[in-house]
């Protein structure tokens, strides 16, 4: 390779290496942060902003422990690039306590000790949240009997259809339905 062509290959990598500057709004937060166009926003909040609630598990986007809420919509981490957030409100489970405490979902979880190892909950909990949300806004899932009706009871059914794309490995499940059903029905607050 010609001098000049060493050159350039060293000037693509250096601007490579620099990333994109992008801003990041993360639990009421406005973070900057020079990525690599390619980070994940799983990545992009454990390895750059150092909040390590949101967990990686399978990377894939199947098992939802990365599970965080985007403008109060659940999304797996793991399958949206950090650079596509710029704008949006992203919070993860150190960002739904507040000035009270536990976030009542939290507070369900361990009350109806929700949870085993606790590598899951994370992001069963912003699932939840979202879920709930989901159902309030009067959305269907499969398991709704009556798509019709814009008030969906949250049977144990309805839980378990909502919550299927997140996979607790200590099956946990009963426990983990029970708090959603809880904190659903206003406690505990």
């Amino acid at each position: 390779m010609s001098d000049s062509g060493t050159d350039a290959a060293e000037r693509a990598q250096d601007d490579g290496d620099r990333g994109l500057a992008i801003k990041l709004s993360v639990n009421g937060q406005v973070r900057q942060l020079e990525l690599d166009p390619r980070v994940s926003l799983l990545d992009a909040l454990r390895e750059h902003l150092r909040l390590g609630g949101t967990k990686k598990g399978c990377d894939h986007g199947q098992c939802g422990a990365c599970t965080v809420l985007i403008n109060g919509r659940r999304v797996c981490s793991c399958l949206t690039l950090a650079v596509m957030h710029e704008g949006d409100e992203i919070v993860t489970v150190e960002g739904l306590d507040g000035v009270k405490g536990l976030h009542p979902m939290q507070r369900a979880f361990v009350e109806h000790d929700g949870f085993q190892c606790g590598y899951c909950t994370p992001g069963q909990i912003c699932s939840a949240v979202g879920m709930l949300s989901e159902v309030e806004a009067g959305w269907p899932s499969h398991a709704t009997a009556d798509v019709a009706s814009s008030r969906i009871e949250l049977s144990d059914e309805e839980i378990r259809e909502r919550m299927s794309g997140n996979v607790c490995r200590c099956a946990a499940y009963p426990n983990i339905v029970a708090a959603i059903r809880d904190a659903a029905q206003g406690g505990p607050a």
